[in-house]
């Protein structure tokens, strides 16, 4: 159980970084304006204390291990939002960052 929430953490966590960031860029290269771009800072804010919520204490663990939701969620949002198309490298690339998340997050330790 502790896998699932620690997984649907890190979702939500994405959501609201890539989702932040998208707003911010949307806001300032898209011309779309403050609006948006506050939406971002603040979906930007709300990641960062979701991002506390994980079980593990170690900060630097949970900040590399979600590099990996990171890059797979930034290419996963790209396809959704701006019809971004990945290549074979993309999406190579994307997998070995989750293996690498899950290796980080996930691997037995003897404490």
């Amino acid at each position: 159980m502790l896998v699932a929430r620690s997984i649907a953490l890190f979702i939500v966590a994405a959501l609201f970084e890539i989702g932040g960031a998208w707003l911010v860029w949307q806001g300032v290269r898209e011309n779309k304006g403050w609006i948006w771009i506050g939406a971002g800072v603040i979906a930007l804010g709300l990641y960062g204390f979701v991002a506390t919520l994980q079980s593990d204490g170690n900060f630097g663990r949970i900040l590399a291990a979600y590099g990996g939701i990171f890059v797979a969620g930034s290419i996963a949002w790209g396809m959704v939002a701006d019809g971004y198309r990945p290549d074979r490298y993309d999406i190579t690339g994307a997998v070995i960052c989750l293996i690498g998340m899950g290796v980080l997050m996930y691997a037995p330790r003897g404490h």
